[in-house]
C-alpha cells in the first residue's frame, strides 16, 4: 500500500540505518567515527553522509581539527526532520503522542473509548485524537513516518492481528494493522503494549538495559521482555501474558479461563480494597519471572499501579533482596517509569523509528 509520507522503507539500506541509528545515540560524529562504529568503508559513509544530509535527517556541526591535514566534518541529528505517532490502546481509552527522530515526547492526546468498543470505534478515536494532536503540534505530514499501536493481547505482532483480546468481545482474530493503515492512510507498527513498553525504557536507558522486564498493572498485568538487546516476543510474537501465570491452582476463574491466576488474584485483592496484598501478590509473580528469565531490571507502569507507586515499588523490591536466591549476587534493579503514563505510546513510536532506522547501539537493529 502507498501511504504519504516518509514511510518505514524511506531510506535507502541498511547502511543508512546503521548510521542513524549511530547519530541519534551520540551528540556529533565524523566520517571516522561512523566508519570505526559501523566497518563501512571511508567511501560507502560518505555517500551515507551526503544522502542523509540531503535528506534533512542530519547536518554540518562544525569541524574537528586533528594535527596536521584537512579537519574533518562534524555533523548532527536533525531531531525535527521525522516524526512519529505512538499509540496506547488501554481498555477504557487511547492515548496518543507525537516524538521526533530521537524520540522525543512533543505532545499527547487521549480520547475515552467506550464500553466493549469495537475495531471501528477503536479507529474514529484513534482519528480523532491524532487531529487535536497535530492541531497543538503542527508538523509536516510528509515527515511523519507512521504510527506505532500498543495493544492488548493476546496478539500476534507478526501478522498484526488482535487474537481474543481478554475482556474486549468484538476482537476475534481483528486485522488491526491493516484496517489502521487503511483508515489513517499511515504505515503502520502493531505490537503487545508491554512490548511497545519495554522498548520506550531501552531506549531511554541506552546499552545498560540489555535483559530487563517491563511490568504493567493497567485493567490487567502484563510483562514487556528486553532479552540480550533486544524485544522479545516468542515462537507466536505473543509473549509477556505474565498475569496469566498461576499462583493458586483452586483459585478463582479467570478471564483467561484458568484457575488461580496472578491477574485475577490481584485484582480481587485491589476490589477488596487491599493493595498491600495486591502488590504482595504481583511481587511474588515478579520473583518467578526472575528465575524463569534471570533479568537485571524490572521497572513497574501502569495507570493502575502507579495511583499506588510507592507500595509496589516497596513490596516488589523487598521481595527481590529476600526472595531471590543470592540476591547479592543475582542482584536487580527494581524502579517504576520515569515515562510515566505515556510509557506504551512513546514506545510505539520509537517502534515506528526503529523499523525505520534501526537501532545499532542496542545490540544488533530492529528487535525481533
Amino acid at each position: 500500500m502507498d501511504t504519504p509520507g516518509a514511510g518505514l522503507g524511506y531510506l535507502r539500506g541498511y547502511n543508512d540505518a546503521l548510521v542513524v541509528g549511530l547519530a541519534r545515540a551520540t551528540p556529533s560524529f565524523d566520517r571516522s567515527s561512523v566508519v570505526a562504529a559501523t566497518g563501512l568503508t571511508p567511501q560507502a559513509v560518505s555517500k551515507v553522509l551526503a544522502r542523509l544530509a540531503g535528506d534533512g535527517l542530519i547536518e554540518p556541526a562544525g569541524v574537528r581539527r586533528q594535527g596536521v591535514g584537512k579537519p574533518a566534518t562534524m555533523y548532527r541529528i536533525v531531531p525535527s526532520s521525522r516524526f512519529a505517532i505512538g499509540v496506547h490502546v488501554a481498555r477504557t481509552g487511547v492515548r496518543l503522542v507525537l516524538t521526533d527522530l530521537v524520540g522525543e515526547v512533543l505532545a499527547g492526546a487521549r480520547e475515552p473509548l467506550p464500553a466493549d468498543f469495537t475495531p471501528a470505534e477503536l479507529l474514529d478515536r484513534i482519528d480523532a485524537a491524532r487531529a487535536g494532536l497535530l492541531r497543538r503540534e503542527p508538523v509536516d505530514p510528509a515527515r511523519i513516518v507512521g504510527m506505532g499501536i500498543g495493544m492488548v493481547g493476546p496478539l500476534d505482532h507478526a501478522g498484526g492481528i488482535v487474537r481474543d483480546a481478554h475482556r474486549l468481545r468484538h476482537w476475534h482474530d481483528v486485522p488491526l494493522r491493516e484496517l489502521a493503515q487503511e483508515r489513517l492512510a499511515l504505515a503502520v507498527h502493531l505490537d503487545k503494549d508491554v512490548t511497545a513498553g519495554v522498548t520506550a525504557e531501552a531506549w531511554r536507558r541506552g546499552a545498560d538495559f540489555r535483559d530487563g522486564a517491563l511490568i504493567m498493572v493497567e485493567s490487567g498485568i502484563g510483562a514487556g521482555l528486553w532479552l540480550r538487546g533486544a524485544a522479545y516476543r516468542g515462537a507466536h510474537t505473543n509473549a509477556g501474558e505474565f498475569g496469566h501465570t498461576v499462583l493458586q491452582f483452586d483459585g478463582p476463574r479467570c478471564v483467561c479461563g484458568r484457575r488461580g491466576c496472578l491477574e485475577v488474584l490481584h485484582d480481587r485483592a485491589v476490589d477488596a480494597g487491599d493493595v498491600p496484598l495486591a502488590a504482595r501478590l504481583l511481587a511474588a509473580g515478579v520473583v518467578n519471572l526472575l528465575q524463569t528469565t534471570d533479568v537485571g531490571h524490572i521497572v513497574l507502569a501502569g495507570a493502575d499501579l502507579l495511583r499506588h507507586r510507592k507500595v509496589y515499588l516497596d513490596e516488589v523490591s523487598a521481595a527481590v533482596r529476600q526472595e531471590v536466591p543470592r540476591a547479592d549476587w543475582l542482584t536487580v534493579d527494581v524502579s517504576v517509569s520515569a515515562l510515566g503514563g505515556d510509557v506504551i505510546a512513546a514506545g510505539a513510536a520509537m517502534q515506528v523509528l526503529n523499523a525505520a532506522y534501526g537501532r545499532p547501539s542496542l545490540h544488533g537493529g530492529p528487535g525481533r
